[in-house]
């Protein structure tokens, strides 16, 4: 009987310390998401959607200026990022799993690793000079493949572990059916294993969404919107990390207020996208 008290005691404390880290590690962040809602919420308005920032001379006459050109162009660099990382991403993961016995994945491997441990600044000053100089401009697709650097890693690390969760009996069977390797990858393996393939884009694009520094060489940031739909990807673009920094060191009180409100968006959408990747997890768990 001592010793199963013993037992139960030494569970309970436990169990104490697990709710007291968590306690712990919840608190600091609540408390940063209320900081920002609390400072940035005045500065969420309609003209903060639909206006452009401008010169410093508006906000000083206070004319409606707003972020509309860095919405738009955060989506923009994202998803082409996004569009550029998962099939270089995935082919790298699907490398690794499917073909360990290939000469090339040892290398593979070793710049996998050294990309995902490479400072992001890093990242941005090779597509600065990957991109910028040779098209002698900032502009949208340099910033795009910068966040693609950062996503590639993680999707491809992600890639490779979803698929060797997969029992290597589902690709004796297309083998044992005359299909070839390539075939029962695409055909059986990818599609058993697309949660957790969704689950890795889903964090690597929160994790490049967030970045700032790769931005600062590439996208450069702009206070207005192109001329054309073609500017975004080709002239510098304005996107949120990098207009949420440029706004914090400005000297005008209206501008902090909007880079509260950037802030707000940002956490909005990093925390979407990493609850879709808990959502899909969860659900993959469960079949």
């Amino acid at each position: 009987m001592k010793n199963l008290r013993y037992r139960q005691y030494r569970d309970r404390l436990m169990e104490m310390l697990l709710v007291a880290a968590t306690i712990i590690v919840l608190v600091p962040l609540l408390i940063i998401i209320v900081h920002v809602v609390v400072n940035g919420f005045s500065a969420l308005n309609w003209e903060f959607f639909t206006e452009e920032l401008g010169s410093p001379s508006r906000a000083l006459q206070e004319r409606p200026t707003g972020l509309v050109h860095t919405i738009i162009g955060t989506v923009v660099v994202d998803f082409l990022a996004l569009a550029i990382a998962v099939p270089v991403g995935i082919g790298a993961g699907i490398m690794l799993s499917e073909y360990p016995e290939h000469m090339l994945n040892p290398t593979l491997r070793v710049m996998n690793d050294t990309l995902n441990g490479m400072p992001a600044i890093l990242k941005g000053l090779f597509a600065f000079v990957l991109i910028v100089k040779p098209m002698g401009t900032f502009s949208g697709i340099s910033g795009a493949v910068a966040l693609a650097f950062v996503m590639l890693p993680i999707i491809a690390r992600t890639t490779e572990s979803a698929l060797l969760s997969i029992p290597w009996t589902i690709r004796e069977a297309g083998l044992a059916i005359g299909l070839p390797r390539w075939r029962v990858v695409l055909s059986t393996v990818i599609p058993a294993a697309k949660t957790g393939l969704v689950t890795g884009i889903l964090i690597a694009f929160a994790r490049a969404a967030g970045e700032a520094a790769p931005l600062l060489f590439t996208s450069f940031g702009n206070n207005y919107l192109p001329n054309h739909w073609s500017g975004f990807i080709l002239e510098p673009v304005d996107t949120l990390p990098q207009r949420l920094y440029s706004l914090a060191i400005s000297p005008y009180a209206e501008w902090h207020a909007m880079g509260w409100a950037a802030a707000i968006l940002l956490l909005g959408f990093v925390i979407l996208c990493f609850t879709a990747a808990r959502l899909a997890t969860r659900k993959r768990f469960k079949t």
